[in-house]
């Protein structure tokens, strides 16, 4: 594996708008690449930080890389996206721009165990954990 190239994680999505509206507007993402004919860059990809990004495709399209996997229903999640924010404060932002761009707040910020933490859901049900 070469640590150089970009790490990227698939993601499935019901609406490209709707999710380049969620990370891009409301998260404050940076995507990659020109934009299509309907505005939105193809593929759909955010860059997390220099080495990891994310890529959102159609949950049809999804299909084409998993072969005959089923893709996860809304709701039900296989996986926990963890990002750090930094501070407590860095953690209560990104939870609350997520909420105000159409997330579901998971867990609100609090303390745990682990650290200062909280999550919320994208608008397809995808999990991200920020903490601090």
């Amino acid at each position: 594996m070469n640590p150089s190239v970009p790490v990227t994680f698939a993601l499935p999505t019901a609406d490209r708008r709707t999710s380049f509206l969620f990370y891009g507007d409301g998260l404050g993402l940076d995507p990659i690449g020109e934009p299509a004919e309907d505005g939105v860059p193809e593929p759909l990809q955010f860059a997390l930080n220099d080495g990891v990004r994310i890529m959102l495709i159609p949950t049809g399209g999804f299909g084409w890389i998993t072969g005959d996997h089923e893709v996860a229903p809304r709701g039900h999640s296989e996986c926990v996206i963890s990002v750090s924010a930094g501070d407590e404060s860095g953690v209560d932002e990104m939870v609350r721009r997520a909420e105000a761009a159409g997330g579901t707040v998971v867990t609100p910020p609090g303390r745990r165990p682990w650290g200062y933490a909280g999550a919320f859901a994208d608008p397809d049900g995808h999990i991200w954990m920020i903490s601090a």
